[in-house]
């Protein structure tokens, strides 16, 4: 069962009016702290990867492993970084720039054969962060795997029952932040043994202004 839609749309319109104009345009992260779940179990070590209605606002910088014609093509699609297979594996002995590379780019995509190549060169980098590619055929649509990426989010709880991701930003209209919000929140009360029900607080936020807590 999602939010209200009348109270989330509140919320999100208190969240833009009561944020001080800033010169750039400010992000709007969603926050979902949980109640009554046991972290040893499944759903207190959720870390899901969730495809949102609507593009963040934000450019994320989406990373390709591939060869051959799917590299040529990422290129082309314009992936902020296309590592084949001699790059990949001169990364196996380079610890800092493994590092750098998963501090750098904020999804990964790549080619299912060179998954086991992945792990053993970006793995102890990309783990951590949950930043693993998502695999993908030699014969997939780049392009359309670019794109839909840019609409992904990552939440992942860290010891506590709290959930993080960015739904959106200030140029964005009240309803697409809703709707973003909402595949969030349908996708974590689906991981949750008493649903919403496991909902203590909902809170959204713009990147430099205070919390609105959202009505339940």
């Amino acid at each position: 069962m999602p939010l209200n839609m009348k109270n989330l749309l509140a919320a999100v319109k208190e969240v833009k009016s009561s944020s001080k104009e800033r010169k750039f345009s400010q992000s709007i992260d969603l926050a979902i702290n949980l109640q009554n779940i046991d972290m040893k179990k499944p759903e207190g070590r959720i870390q899901e990867r969730i495809e949102l209605p609507h593009s963040v606002g934000t450019a994320l910088k989406v990373c390709v492993v591939a060869t051959g014609e799917m590299a040529l093509k990422a290129k082309k699609a314009g992936a902020n970084l296309v590592l084949e297979r001699a790059a990949l594996e001169s990364l196996v002995s380079d610890k800092k720039k493994q590092k750098d590379i998963a501090r750098t780019y904020d999804m990964f995509i790549a080619e299912a054969p060179l998954m086991p190549l992945v792990g053993k060169s970006l793995g102890a980098s990309l783990g951590p962060r949950g930043k693993m590619p998502t695999p993908v055929p030699p014969n997939a649509n780049i392009e359309e795997q670019i794109e839909k990426h840019q609409k992904i989010v990552s939440v992942r709880m860290r010891g506590q029952p709290v959930l993080q991701c960015r739904v959106g930003n200030e140029k964005m209209t009240d309803q697409e932040i809703a709707d973003n919000v909402q595949a969030v929140v349908r996708r974590i009360e689906g991981k949750l043994k008493r649903g919403i029900k496991n909902f203590k607080s909902v809170y959204l936020k713009t990147s430099m202004g205070s919390s609105i807590k959202v009505a339940m």
